[in-house]
């Protein structure tokens, strides 16, 4: 393989994917004109299947219009785009205590409001890049307060409903590894300490109690000091899942010049994850395991969502980033080409979510509460700078 050659190609299909199929498709499907914010539950065809708002998606789909506009080009549309979602978050998304909604009618009255605070961190992380895009130093400012409000939510006993009665004592993988992201993001426009300090706590926790040598794999829950419990629920590995942690915490490691230890940290568990995620019979990233090769409880266990493969794209390149060791370049070459033979929709543009474990179409929606503007373009993105810094280290 001409590696030089193959990235370079890589990093023109992202950008031109991105501007021209991707970001258009939902500019002009998904941008709510009248009342802010972006519609996500659509059809094949980008027909609206249902006016109701995933609140998390304001904030994702903000952070993606800004995060374009800052590594891909200076596209008015996108950061118009990004200031109309975030005045719609800030005018609708949260409630009296703080507390964001999960969902939203398509005016901004409220449907539902869940124990979890991922719509914080999504709005947080929309506030920092749309300040970083905008040069307007309060929204700075705004991303902090959200960050230091969701972690004072998750550390004040009673106020998220507590998931199950007060006798279980778990603690999950999905809370841990987002702030490690979320801090990171607003690093790049504060200098406070509570976000270093988060990350520190965050992967210290991953490699404390989450990652268990004796299955080589990343649980997704795990008792109060990192307990492995033996039940359908807690033998859960989600792949992807811990795919996405391994970046970030590559992520960070580039950042303090490629430290050693969590360089290692975070390819063990990149390495682990690949071989518990990979299909050996299909391709492509599967969605759970259970670490004692028991048959998984999900019923979604072995299909193959969008998402899964995009973080597994991303990680493949960092990797290579990392190491420049040929075995992270083929695997970035077996998960992008079987993801790009199955997910794009060729016909209607941008890509299908949910395939069967064999890569047929589950169903062909391009969204709904859970997929919309987010895995695929911030993908494309970083997948397109990373390339790039590649390239440029090849000389």
């Amino acid at each position: 393989m001409d590696i030089k050659k193959y990235l370079e190609t890589w990093a023109k299909s992202y950008k031109e994917d991105l501007t021209q199929n991707i970001m258009p498709f939902w500019m002009k499907y998904g941008v709510d004109k009248k009342n802010g914010g972006v519609y996500t539950c659509v059809d094949r065809d980008g027909s609206l299947m249902d006016t109701t708002k995933s609140v998390w998606f304001q904030g994702r789909f903000a952070f993606v219009c800004a995060y374009a506009y800052n590594h891909i080009e200076k596209n008015e549309e996108w950061l118009a785009a990004a200031k109309s979602t975030i005045d719609f978050i800030e005018k609708y998304c949260f409630d009296n205590d703080g507390h964001m909604y999960f969902s939203i009618t398509h005016d901004g009255r409220p449907l539902r409001k869940r124990r979890y605070v991922f719509s914080e961190t999504f709005a947080a992380i929309a506030m920092s890049e749309y300040a970083l895009a905008s040069g307007d130093r309060s929204y700075a400012d705004k991303a902090v307060k959200i960050f230091k409000d969701t972690l004072r939510f998750l550390s004040t006993p009673g106020f998220l409903t507590p998931k199950f009665e007060p006798e279980v004592k778990l603690q999950g993988h999905s809370i841990v590894m987002i702030l490690i992201n979320v801090a990171s993001c607003l690093r790049l426009v504060s200098d406070d300490p509570i976000l270093t300090r988060q990350i520190d706590e965050s992967i210290e926790k991953l490699k404390k109690y989450f990652m268990h040598p004796e299955f080589k794999a990343l649980l997704e829950s795990v008792g109060p000091n990192g307990e492995f419990i033996d039940t359908n629920m807690t033998r859960l590995i989600n792949p992807g899942h811990c795919i996405e942690t391994a970046w970030f915490i590559m992520e960070e490691a580039k950042t303090r010049n490629w430290n050693k230890d969590l360089t290692d940290m975070a390819l063990t568990i990149f390495d682990w994850s690949w071989d518990w995620g990979w299909d050996k019979s299909y391709g492509g990233i599967i969605n759970f395991r259970d670490c004692r090769n028991l048959p998984v409880q999900d019923y979604s266990q072995d299909m193959k969502f969008w998402w899964p493969q995009c973080e597994t794209i991303i990680a493949s390149l960092y990797a290579y980033l990392a190491t420049g060791e040929d075995e992270y370049i083929y695997r970035h070459q077996r998960i992008s080409e079987w993801t790009y033979a199955h997910f794009p929709d060729t016909k209607y543009g941008e890509w299908y979510g949910y395939l069967h474990r064999d890569g047929r179409v589950a169903q062909p929606a391009k969204g709904n509460l859970f997929k919309g503007p987010f895995h695929i373009p911030r993908m494309m993105i970083k997948s397109y700078t990373l390339c790039k810094e590649i390239l440029d280290k090849m000389g």
